[in-house]
């Protein structure tokens, strides 16, 4: 059966049932509304570091959900510092270090209901240049497109880091196979991904979409500088 869907929120809602119905989603619960955590989401991870530049980054930008907690303490094990954006990037971005953090604390620096203890804050003109990024998504197709829980965070983060002026890398997603559709659309401000990794199943985009430059700052209120601090500083910083 072919998974063309109309919509992004289609596709999303189609992919929170099915990992309900197949039991195949893991706590965090409920999935719908949230990055879903999947069961094997291990596995998908020890396919990803498999592949160049992430095998051997020194910096990643890794997202901060449920799914992804076993890349960023992988991440940690191999000497990698990694930045995560705070949820709904309240207060911008956290590094993430192993030489400070120290291999026994792996585990919880790598949960987010502990990890505040060993994240540095880090001003966002000092965020160096990373070799590449590990993204959640809900949703994702064969060709690189992506859809996330809909509030538009990845995009804008990748954007952030354009907007510094750091190059434009890589783009990661691990997913459940249910996650994988055939087709949705695509806006031109969507995070691009480069390479898709399930459990089973390692997905290289051959032609990866266009990254975005910077941020559209027209499509930015004033309710989101005052809900995202640091798209005011970002602001500032740029002279506008």
């Amino acid at each position: 059966m072919k998974l063309h869907f109309k919509s992004k929120e289609m596709a999303r809602q189609h992919v929170w049932d099915t990992l309900k119905e197949q039991r195949q989603a893991r706590f965090p619960f409920p999935i719908h509304g949230r990055i879903p955590n999947f069961k094997r989401a291990e596995a998908a991870t020890a396919r990803l570091f498999e592949v160049e530049p992430w095998k051997n980054a020194k910096y990643l930008k890794i997202n901060p959900d449920s799914p992804q907690r076993s890349a960023r303490m992988e991440a940690l094990r191999r000497g990698i510092t990694y930045f995560m954006p705070t949820p709904r990037l309240k207060a911008g971005f956290k590094k993430f270090d192993p030489a400070y953090i120290g291999a026994e604390n792996f585990a919880k620096a790598t949960a987010l209901s502990t990890s505040e203890e060993w994240a540095e804050e880090i001003p966002l003109e000092t965020i160096p240049q990373v070799d590449a990024i590990i993204a959640g998504s809900v949703a994702v197709t064969r060709t690189g497109k992506r859809c996330g829980k809909g509030e538009g965070y990845s995009d804008i983060e990748f954007a952030i880091l354009s907007e510094l002026g750091h190059d434009p890398v890589p783009v990661a997603t691990t997913v459940h196979q249910l996650s994988v559709v055939d087709d949705f659309p695509r806006d031109d401000i969507d995070l691009p991904l480069s390479l898709v990794v399930t459990p089973d199943e390692t997905i290289e985009i051959a032609t990866p979409y266009p990254s975005p430059n910077g941020i559209n700052w027209d499509l930015l209120d004033e309710k989101d500088l005052k809900d995202m601090p640091v798209l005011r500083d970002l602001k500032k910083l740029a002279g506008k």
